[in-house]
């Protein structure tokens, strides 16, 4: 009763919608994490360890929020991330949310492996979506998803480094997503009835629910047991620096690595020719164990922070949050869950809402914090007294 009395106001609000409104199958691949999740978990505790340094009586009458994230200029220094499935999240899911990104300023990335393709989501937009790539066996696959992303107008490409397996996630296990055969079929099944009202509305009225950047070359891609299989024995795990290399010559554009956490690999991904780094952990989903971006910022930070442009992922819920990340040395954020939860919990309007709120949360901190521009931001804004020294945020207990 609660839920439906009430207006949602954060993300942790939209994350209850979306799990009342998801098949449970859809919402567990959505919130779920690698094995025991204690990477998810840390993803979201270690912002909350990062304190901030207030200060009064400064004139912040002029609070600017704008950025400039892989040459474009952002109202506030924010990306959708990429999302797989996201167009099962709600009606052409991923069409919906660049709409939302476009109106509030801010980039939208497609992920290969989500519903929408690419010609369908640049289409509904003027503002040029970034596409998401992982590096698969067939390479004159990958060749022709580059040409065809550059024909739709993308012209930055976030490629995927840190997924040459799919990761364990367990609940997708039990809830037959990652299983196969009869009984797989039956309790998703019955998990789907449940819902009748995604069933309708997303299933019924959103179809086609297949894979549109690769309908052409994944057998039944519109069944998920066929396209898993298809694209398990697609991951390459054979795949290293010098294929990022082969990719910079193909890919005339900006091209972001996303999934580095490691300063060796930071300054790797430089020497390769990236434009920037994504530091992540894939939202907690691939290695269970692994340090949280909060805590590696700092290290990557320092190794590449003065060459490259630096965004970070994983765990960031608030306006706080992405004030946190800047003030350790990013450029800017990407935020994954947050988005798909108010989608599928609230539809365009409800993202709308969310990224209102995020700016405003944002806004608010740089007003409390004495700073009125995104590029003031940095670690005098933040607490030497309460927070550890930089590359140690992960000891905090």
């Amino acid at each position: 009763m609660t839920l439906k009395l009430s207006y949602p106001a954060t993300a942790e609000d939209y994350r209850a919608r979306a799990r009342a409104r998801l098949p449970r199958f859809l919402f567990d691949y959505l919130d779920g994490g690698a094995t025991d999740e204690q990477t998810l978990r840390a993803n979201e505790t270690e912002w909350d360890g990062i304190k901030l340094r207030q200060r009064v009586l400064i004139d912040v009458d002029q609070v600017d929020t704008t950025s400039t994230l892989a040459g474009e200029t952002c109202d506030m220094p924010v990306v959708l991330a990429p999302l797989g499935l996201a167009g099962m999240m709600a009606r052409r899911g991923e069409v919906q949310a660049a709409r939302s990104a476009e109106a509030a300023g801010i980039p939208f990335t497609l992920s290969t492996v989500g519903i929408c393709p690419v010609e369908e989501v640049q289409t509904s937009v003027s503002r040029a979506a970034w596409f998401q790539l992982y590096m698969i066996r067939d390479r004159a696959r990958i060749e022709a998803l580059l040409d065809k992303a550059w024909a739709a107008g993308c012209r930055t490409l976030v490629f995927t480094v840190d997924l040459p397996q799919p990761g364990m996630r367990h609940r997708d296990f039990r809830n037959g997503l990652s299983s196969s055969g009869a009984r797989a079929k039956a309790l998703k099944a019955v998990q789907l009835l449940s819902r009748p009202g995604w069933l309708w509305d997303v299933a019924v009225r959103g179809g086609p629910l297949n894979f549109g950047n690769l309908s052409d070359v994944v057998p039944n891609a519109g069944d998920l047991d066929a396209f898993k299989s298809w694209i398990d024995a697609q991951f390459d795990p054979t795949v290293t620096w010098a294929d990022i290399e082969w990719l910079r010559r193909h890919w005339k554009g900006t091209l972001l690595l996303k999934g580095i956490l490691d300063g060796e690999d930071a300054r790797q991904a430089v020497s390769v020719g990236a434009d920037g780094i994504i530091v992540s952990n894939h939202g907690g989903r691939q290695l269970d164990g692994v340090a949280s971006g909060a805590s590696k910022l700092p290290e990557i930070v320092a190794a590449v922070g003065s060459e490259t442009e630096l965004l970070v992922d994983g765990g960031i819920r608030s306006g706080v949050d992405i004030f946190r990340a800047l003030a350790l040395g990013a450029r800017g954020v990407m935020i994954g869950r947050p988005w798909a939860w108010a989608l599928a919990g609230g539809g365009e309007a409800g993202l709308n809402n969310l990224l209102a709120s995020l700016q405003q949360e944002l806004r608010l901190a740089m007003t409390l914090t004495g700073v009125t521009r995104i590029a003031d931001i940095g670690t005098d804004q933040l607490d030497r007294n309460s927070n550890p020294e930089p590359g140690k945020l992960g000891e905090q207990q």
